[in-house]
């Protein structure tokens, strides 16, 4: 796919999550890039500060989730795969506060390949492929980290 289809796949998950995950909708995502491998999206501060100023935790977890999740369907997407995602499981770490407006990055975690993914997908109708992602920080440094599995599970068709 190039840039440009790349873009409006991610447009397009973007206005899907807005339709469908309230959440998303009052968290004021929106999508901050997509190159087919990687997925950016973002929240401004505002309608996801603490009582302290900063970001609140549930926002930055929120946000990641979300993006961890938008890497996979864009991935099963551009396949032509009907499928539900959910996160299997995730562990998050907190790291520093986040005083501006933040985005999430997502990306196939090291040990993932999207080959073996969709090669199980395709003989058990259900795959995990691990994802990681992270809020960036100061300096260079992560503020917050999800270290994913994500699952698809193919849709039924009444007639199957």
């Amino acid at each position: 796919m190039d840039k440009t289809a790349l873009h409006t796949a991610a447009r397009a998950l973007v206005a899907f999550i807005h339709d469908g995950i309230p959440l998303a909708r009052a968290m004021a995502l929106e999508l901050g890039d997509y190159d087919g491998e990687r997925l950016i999206l973002r929240s401004p501060l505002a309608p996801n500060v603490n009582d302290k100023g900063c970001a609140f935790g549930g926002s930055l977890v929120s946000l990641m989730t979300l993006t961890g999740w938008g890497l996979v369907e864009l991935a099963l997407r551009q396949r032509g795969e009907d499928c539900d995602v959910y996160v299997g499981e995730s562990t998050v770490r907190y790291l520093s506060p986040v005083w501006e407006d933040f985005q999430a990055v997502a990306q196939p975690a090291p040990h993932a390949d999207w080959t073996t993914f969709f090669a199980t997908l395709a003989i058990r109708g259900r795959a995990r492929i691990g994802v990681t992602c992270q809020i960036p920080g100061d300096e260079g440094k992560p503020a917050a980290t999800l270290e994913a599995q994500f699952v698809a599970k193919r849709r039924t068709t009444a007639a199957e």
